[in-house]
Formats: structure tokens, C-alpha cells, sequence
């Protein structure tokens, strides 16, 4: 099964659980998209593939400029993985497929 898709996720955040819907638009060992949620949209960059797992950045501009690191495992329609926020750590990330 692909890794691309859309996907409702939640990250846990020391700012409460963020939700935010992740786009995954797979070109081989590549991919782009978007994660959007109530913070605003963040587009991602340097997405990539290797077997169902997937590897990106995004930064991030509200409350504050940071750059998110971010990796996830996509097991049938569910998404789960890390948030690196720089100093500030690293976060829980899971989601099922919607699309």
C-alpha cells in the first residue's frame, strides 16, 4: 500500500494535543505536501521515503520560527512518529488515512 494520502493527526504538545491534517503526495523516494491545522498550514520539505516510512521538515512560523523534524510510520491507514521542535524536544505524533 502507498504511503500517500491525507491523514487526521494529533501531535502532544506541552501547548495541549494539536491537530492538524497531513498531506502526503509520494513521487518514489520523495514526497511534498502540507500539514495544516489550527497554527496555520506548513508546507514540507525534504520528504522522503523508504519503504512505509516517511522523513520531513517543516517550519514552523506561530507561536514562534522553528523548524520541526519530523519522521512517521504509515501501517495501513494509520500514521504514527516524532516532532523534533528543536530545544524544545520531541513529540508523539499518530493519525489514521482519510483519503
Amino acid at each position: 500500500m502507498s504511503v500517500a494520502g491525507q491523514y487526521t493527526c494529533v501531535t502532544k504538545t506541552p501547548m495541549g494535543d494539536q491537530a492538524s491534517t497531513l498531506t502526503v503526495v509520494a513521487e518514489g523516494d520523495r514526497f511534498t505536501g502540507s500539514n495544516a491545522g489550527a497554527m496555520g498550514s506548513m508546507d514540507i520539505t525534504d520528504g522522503a521515503v523508504s519503504g512505509n516510512t516517511l522523513s520531513w521538515t517543516s517550519m514552523m512560523t506561530s507561536p514562534m520560527p522553528i523548524t520541526l523534524e519530523c519522521t512517521a510510520t504509515v501501517e495501513g491507514d494509520s500514521i504514527s512518529g516524532t516532532v523534533k521542535a528543536g530545544m524544545f524536544g520531541s513529540f508523539p505524533m499518530t493519525g489514521s488515512r482519510t483519503g
